[in-house]
């Protein structure tokens, strides 16, 4: 039997990258997702990849109204919401010289409140199709700090902590809360990047071996598992190599 059958899944930046492997991944498994992002020629082009499973929503998640119609499209054509794959994420670098107020407001308002007004939409019809999963992503950068990354970093570091809070708040009414922290993987918004020594790995990961953890996270197989962070990182947050003698 698929590992998520029958399970109903909305996904933010679900239209490249690690989202759309996601997506790829959920239905592979029997699941029908609704796939949300600003992208749309990528987003409704995948979605015709998957097939009738899926549906694609416009989504800024900036904004209760877009929220509120993704939520709304996966209810009125799949009949409920099992799972909240909170995905969607930007990356912007600058010192605390030039970091303007401007890129602090735009990188949290998608990273950080785009995931709280996800949960905030979600919740009620979360509890109503319970057991249920929200998978919030984070970094590893979520965890320990890169010089100039500063918006990022915070954003990352709150999305752990509202996970926290929200899967005490939810224990209750059988939802899960849980954090992915990925370390750099092969995705658009990593393109070119060198990251030769940056894990024991020497390599990025392929977006298939995050989506392996949401399979696992949005089913029913961890169902003793909330509040927690687990990172997928190739050892990058695991300690540095040995000291060498002069």
């Amino acid at each position: 039997m698929q590992r998520l059958q029958g399970k109903v899944a909305l996904i933010s930046g679900g239209a490249r990258g690690m989202g759309a492997a996601h997506a790829r991944a959920i239905v592979r498994e029997g699941g029908s997702v609704v796939v949300g992002d600003v992208l749309d020629t990528e987003g409704k082009e995948l979605c015709d990849e998957l097939g009738n499973g899926t549906r694609f929503a416009f989504l800024d998640v900036r904004l209760e109204e877009d929220w509120a119609a993704a939520v709304e499209l996966a209810t009125a054509t799949f009949g409920k919401l099992d799972v909240l794959v909170n995905n969607a994420g930007i990356c912007s670098t600058g010192s605390l010289f030039d970091y303007s107020l401007d890129d602090w407001n735009r990188i949290i308002g998608i990273n950080l409140t785009g995931q709280f007004l996800g949960m905030k939409a979600s919740v009620a019809h979360l509890i109503a199709a319970a057991p249920s999963s929200i998978i919030n992503i984070s970094s590893t950068q979520g965890i320990e700090g890169i010089a100039a990354l500063h918006g990022y970093t915070a954003s990352k570091f709150g999305v752990r902590g509202l996970t926290k809070s929200a899967a005490l708040e939810l224990a209750g009414w059988n939802v899960r809360v849980n954090t992915i922290c990925p370390g750099t993987i092969a995705t658009p918004m990593n393109e070119g990047l060198d990251v030769s020594g940056f894990n024991p790995m020497n390599r990025k990961a392929d977006p298939q071996e995050v989506s392996s953890l949401v399979v696992y996270l949005a089913g029913d197989e961890s169902s003793f598992i909330t509040g927690t962070e687990i990172v997928v990182d190739g050892g990058e947050l695991a300690g540095h190599g040995p000291l060498v003698s002069n």
